[in-house]
């Protein structure tokens, strides 16, 4: 009898063990929950900045029947701010930025037998740009409206003198790099060529014409917001 039960027991033991084990194999097989991706940086975004540079260029003058120029270069001192937008998934970068800049960009020279002063007393420019970033690295060009404010003034030995000025309207194109330090600060170096075309300048019975091209080239630092708010 004893050895009945013992048999019995031992049976019901190995169904139990059986049936743990065929559930077992049932579950689901364990798999880790996945890794949360972190953001990688991207340049869209609003950002303002400080610069401060280098320019020069050359006037050509026509007056009193003949024709001359001069060449003009200084410092270049101002700010920007502008927008980037960064397409998903793409290192393409698309953004519109604009500058104003105070400038001691002048030349006094003698010309046809005058005295002759340029001055462009400040500058800005509104562009479009069209970069390629190596993540932090963003290689551009830009190219857009430029506009400056000139004045001109002639000296001409016992005849007189005259002075005016004129805000100019032109063009302007160039690029540069800018790297991103910290996601919210970049600093850039930057070309630009401008063409402000030709104006002419009068008073008191004196007219001259003159255009004006300039080369400069730029430094700077921003400071680029979040890109949902400031």
């Amino acid at each position: 009898m004893l050895r009945n039960l013992v048999l019995g027991a031992a049976s019901a033991l190995a169904l139990v063990v059986a049936a743990g084990a065929a559930s077992a194999a049932d579950l689901p097989a364990y798999e880790p929950a996945p890794a949360i991706a972190v953001p990688s940086f991207t340049w869209t975004g609003f950002y303002i900045g400080v610069q401060a540079g280098y320019g020069w260029g050359e006037t050509k003058v026509r007056a009193f029947q003949g024709r001359g120029k001069a060449d003009l270069d200084g410092f270049i001192v101002g700010g920007y701010a502008g927008y980037n937008v960064q397409l998903d998934g793409s290192p393409v970068v698309l953004g519109v930025e604009t500058d104003f800049n105070y400038t001691d960009i002048d030349e006094k020279r003698g010309v046809l037998g005058a005295r002759v002063l340029g001055e462009t007393n400040w500058a800005g420019a509104t562009r479009a740009r069209i970069g390629y970033a190596f993540d932090r690295v963003l290689v551009y060009a830009a190219g857009g409206v430029a506009y400056a404010d000139r004045s001109f003034k002639v000296s001409v030995p016992r005849v007189g003198s005259f002075k005016d000025s004129k805000t100019a309207l032109g063009w302007t194109v160039g690029g540069g790099v800018e790297y991103a330090a910290t996601d919210n600060v970049a600093v850039r170096v930057d070309y630009r060529y401008t063409d402000y075309g030709r104006d002419r300048f009068s008073s008191r019975g004196f007219s001259a014409s003159a255009d004006y091209t300039e080369h400069r080239v730029m430094g700077g630092v921003s400071y680029k917001f979040d890109t949902f708010g400031f």
